[in-house]
């Protein structure tokens, strides 16, 4: 059972940066994957970015150029750096994981309890 558990959100001014960070466990690395989704009241969790077991990145147009997924395997831990954050940024962020061709799936089975990210004009 892979657990999550992210923090780094908070408040920020338009033009700034937030570095979220989310600690995993449990599970096996082989075919895992992970990601970072995001949801606005009243909408949809969507995903925003992407790792996969090889190292491969994908992002959403959205945050493209400005948030960088990536993964740090000595410390289990997985990182979004976010810069240039806009007011439509904000949301409630998530860290996910889940496996093989379920990687390409829009949702991920196992997921951290979310990490709040405001940012104001």
């Amino acid at each position: 059972q892979v657990q999550l558990a992210e923090s780094g959100g908070g408040s920020v001014q338009a033009g700034g940066s937030l570095r979220l960070s989310c600690v995993v466990s449990g599970g096996t690395e082989n075919s895992r994957c992970l990601g970072w989704f995001r949801q606005t009241p009243g909408n949809q969790r969507e995903r925003i970015a992407r790792i996969l077991s090889d190292g491969r990145t994908y992002y959403e147009d959205s945050v493209e150029g400005r948030f960088t997924i990536s993964l740090d395997a000595t410390k289990n831990t997985l990182y979004l750096q976010m810069n240039n954050l806009l007011p439509e940024d904000t949301a409630m962020y998530y860290c996910a994981a889940d496996y093989a061709m379920r990687c390409y799936m829009p949702l991920y089975n196992y997921w951290g309890q979310g990490t709040q990210v405001t940012v104001s004009s």
